[in-house]
C-alpha cells in the first residue's frame, strides 16, 4: 500500500538525498522542499518544490542546487570566511560570489555528474534575460562577470552568449589588474585560505579594497575547528538525465532560456530511483592532478591510494528482478524452496535460537499514570469511585531493535557456485524472516561482474590502445535482491536469482563492500550492521592480468580498515573456505558450508549480546 500511494517525485527526493549526503559527507543533512529560494541552513538544505510532474530541466536544476549547497558543506569553513572577507560594498559581494564559484569548481572537476548539474544550475541562473541588457561596464555587475571569467577559468565552462556582452565589458580590465593572479587561483583551489588571500589581492589591485587583515596569518583554531571534509571522487549522480545535463553553457539564447526543455515532462517513471543504476557509480571520475587532502579516505578518493577504475561506464546497479523473467523467476524460487525444505529443520532451529535471544533482550513493557499516550482504560473505574480524578494515559516502551538495520552482502562469484550459493541464499532467506519479526529490517545484496575476462571494459581499454596500469577492467553488477525497506513477502521471489546459471562471475570484494557501505550509511537507523559473506579474495583475471598481482587485494584491506575504524558501521564477515580472518577484525571462517547458518546466526547474536 505504501508504494502505491508514493508520489511520482518520491523516487527522486529519496536519491537526492542520497546523493546530498554523499557530497556534503554529512549523513545527518536534511532536504526541505518548498518555495523558497535555494539555501543551505546549518544541517538544512531547502530546494524548490518539484512539483507533481516535473520537466528535465526542472529535475536538473534542483540538482544542480543540491549539488551547490552540498559543497558548500563539505568544502567551505566559515570561520575562514569571515576572517578573510572585506567589510562591505562591491568587495564584499564579489568575495562572497567567488567563493561560491570555488566551492562549485571543487566539485565540477572531481565529479562528472556533479559539473552537469552545476552547469543546468548556472544556465537557468542566466535563462530570465535579466543580464541581457547589460553590456557595458557602467551598468553591469562586476561581481556576475568576475564569477563567470572565474568559472570559464577553473571549469573550462563558456559563458551564455546571451551574457556574453556583459562578460566582454569587464575581461579586458580584469585582465588588466589580475592576470598574473588568475593562473594562481588553481593551485590554491582547495586551499580556502590561500584561494582567499589571492582574491583579495586581485581586489586590492582593483581598487575596491585597502583594509588590511589584522594578522599575517589566520589563527590555527580558526583554520582547524570546524574544517569541512573534502568531497568524495564517488560520482553518485544518477545518468538517467544524462542527456538533458550533457549540454555545455555554450548555445544560442533559446537553447539557455531552457525553452524545449520546460515542456518536456518528465515521466514519473524516468525518476531515478535509490535503488537504480548511477547512484554510486555514474561516470568517470576526473579527478585534480594536485595531491589529495591529507582528510581524504579511500571511500571517497580511491586513486588516491593507488585504486582506479579504467571506465565505470558499463557498470550497473540493478534490482534482481530485472535481471530474470518473472516467469524463470518463479521457476527458480519453487527450486530454492524445495531445498530449503531439506535443509531447513537445521538452518530454521538456529534461526528461531536467535529469534528467541532477541526478544529475551528487547524487554517490553508498559510506563502507567502518564499524562498523555494512549488511554488505561483498566484505570477508568476511577472516575466512576472519583469523577473529579485525572484520565490515566499509558505509553509501550521502545524496543530496542527497533532502529537496527542488517544489510547481507554476498559473494556472486563463480567460485560461489553449487552449494555455497545455495546455503548462502537459504541462511539469508530465513534471517531475513527472522530478524524482520524481530523488528530489525534486513537488506540482501550481492555482487558480481556483468561478463568474465573483463567485458565492454576491457573492450574500451583495447581501443584505447591498451595503456599502461588502467586499475579495475571489467563490469561491475551489483545485485538488490531485497532492499531495506521491502517486506520479505515481497521480495523472496528475488532469491531465487542466485540459482541461476551465468549469473555468478568474479568479485571485485572492496568495490562491492564500499557500495553496500554507502547504503547503510543513507538509512536513517541508528545501528547499522553490514555482514560480508565470501569464499575468498577479490578475483578477476582482466584486472590482474594487467596490474600488479596484489591491485585488488589491496583496495580491499584498504576499504576494510576505513570502515572498521572510521565508521558507525559495524562490520563482520564469514569466509566460507577460505581464511577471511587475514582481513576483518570480526570475522569467523568455516571449512564447511554446512556451518553456513549457524556462523550467520552465532556473529548476529554475539553482536546483540554485546550491546546488550
Amino acid at each position: 500500500m505504501t508504494q502505491n500511494m508514493e508520489q511520482p517525485t518520491d523516487k527522486f527526493k529519496r536519491a537526492l538525498k542520497v546523493a546530498t549526503r554523499a557530497i556534503a559527507r554529512d549523513p545527518e543533512l536534511e532536504l526541505v522542499y518548498g518555495a523558497a529560494d535555494p539555501g543551505l541552513d546549518q544541517s538544512t538544505v531547502n530546494l524548490i518544490e518539484p512539483g507533481d510532474k516535473p520537466s528535465r530541466n526542472t529535475i536538473a536544476v534542483i540538482r544542480g542546487h543540491a549539488d551547490a549547497l552540498a559543497l558548500a558543506k563539505a568544502c567551505h569553513n566559515p570561520k575562514i570566511h569571515h576572517a578573510l572577507r572585506p567589510s562591505g560594498g562591491d568587495a564584499l559581494e564579489i568575495f562572497e560570489a567567488v567563493e561560491r564559484v570555488r566551492v562549485e569548481a571543487i566539485g565540477a572537476r572531481r565529479m562528472s555528474g556533479v559539473a552537469r548539474n552545476l552547469r543546468a544550475k548556472w544556465r537557468d541562473h542566466y535563462k530570465d534575460g535579466e543580464f541581457d541588457r547589460f553590456s557595458s561596464t557602467e551598468d553591469a555587475p562586476l561581481s556576475e562577470a568576475l564569477s563567470l571569467i572565474l568559472r570559464e577559468h577553473l571549469c573550462n565552462a563558456t559563458p551564455p552568449k546571451r551574457v556574453k556582452p556583459m562578460v566582454d565589458a569587464w575581461r579586458p580590465f580584469v585582465s588588466e589588474h589580475g592576470a598574473d593572479l588568475l593562473g594562481d587561483l588553481d593551485t590554491q583551489l582547495e586551499d580556502q585560505e590561500g584561494f582567499g588571500r589571492i582574491i583579495r589581492s586581485l581586489l586590492t589591485n582593483m581598487d575596491l579594497l585597502d583594509e588590511e587583515l589584522d594578522g599575517d596569518e589566520i589563527s590555527s583554531d580558526d583554520a582547524d575547528e570546524d574544517r569541512p571534509q573534502q568531497t568524495g571522487d564517488d560520482d553518485q549522480q544518477d545518468e538517467s538525465l544524462e542527456d538533458s545535463q550533457d549540454g555545455d553553457l555554450e548555445g544560442d539564447g533559446d537553447a539557455q532560456s531552457g525553452e524545449g526543455q520546460d515542456g518536456d515532462e518528465m515521466n514519473p517513471q524516468d525518476l531515478p530511483d535509490a535503488d537504480a543504476p548511477g547512484m554510486d557509480m555514474s561516470g568517470d571520475m576526473q579527478l585534480p592532478d594536485a595531491p589529495p587532502p591529507p582528510n581524504m579516505n579511500v571511500l571517497e578518493s580511491p586513486e588516491a591510494f593507488g585504486y582506479r577504475t579504467f571506465t565505470t561506464q558499463h557498470d550497473e546497479v540493478i534490482n534482481a528482478y530485472e535481471l530474470c523473467e518473472a516467469v524463470e523467476l518463479d521457476r527458480l524460487r519453487a527450486f530454492l524452496d524445495k531445498q530449503l525444505a531439506n535443509s531447513s529443520q537445521v538452518i530454521s532451529r538456529l534461526a528461531n535460537r536467535l529469534q528467541r535471544r532477541l526478544m529475551a533482550q528487547q524487554n517490553r513493557h508498559w510506563n502507567f499514570d502518564l499524562e498523555e499516550g494512549v488511554l488505561d482504560t483498566a484505570r477508568l473505574t476511577r472516575l466512576v469511585t472519583d469523577p473529579l480524578s485525572a484520565l490515566s494515559f499509558k505509553e509501550e516502551s521502545e524496543t530496542e531493535f527497533r532502529d537496527t538495520v542488517v544489510t547481507l552482502l554476498i559473494d556472486n562469484s563463480g567460485s560461489m557456485r553449487g552449494r555455497p550459493i545455495l546455503i548462502a541464499a537459504c541462511s539469508a532467506d530465513i534471517l531475513a524472516r527472522t530478524l524482520e519479526r524481530c523488528g530489525v529490517k534486513v537488506e540482501i545484496l550481492g555482487f558480481t561482474t556483468k561478463a568474465w575476462k573483463g567485458g565492454w571494459s576491457r573492450d574500451d581499454w583495447i581501443k584505447a590502445g591498451k595503456p599502461q596500469g588502467p586499475g579495475r577492467l571489467n563490469d561491475l553488477r551489483h545485485i538488490v535482491y531485497k532492499s531495506a525497506d521491502n517486506p520479505w513477502r515481497r521480495a523472496r521471489r528475488n532469491l531465487g536469482l542466485m540459482m541461476r546459471e551465468g549469473i555468478l562471475k568474479e568479485n571485485i570484494d572492496g568495490e562491492a563492500l564500499a557500495w553496500a557501505h554507502s547504503r547503510l550509511l543513507a538509512r536513517p537507523e541508528q545501528r547499522r550492521i553490514l555482514m560480508m559473506i565470501s569464499d575468498g579474495a577479490p578475483v578477476d583475471d582482466s584486472t590482474l592480468s594487467v596490474n600488479s598481482g596484489g591491485y585488488l587485494e589491496n583496495h580491499l584491506r584498504h576499504v576494510i580498515e576505513e570502515i572498521e575504524t572510521k565508521s558507525p558501521v559495524e562490520l563482520l564477515a564469514i569466509g566460507i573456505g577460505h581464511d577471511v580472518t587475514r582481513y576483518y577484525r570480526r570475522a569467523v571462517t568455516i571449512s564447511d558450508v554446512e556451518e553456513l547458518a549457524g556462523a550467520m546466526t552465532d556473529k548476529l547474536a554475539e553482536l546483540f549480546d554485546d550491546q546488550k
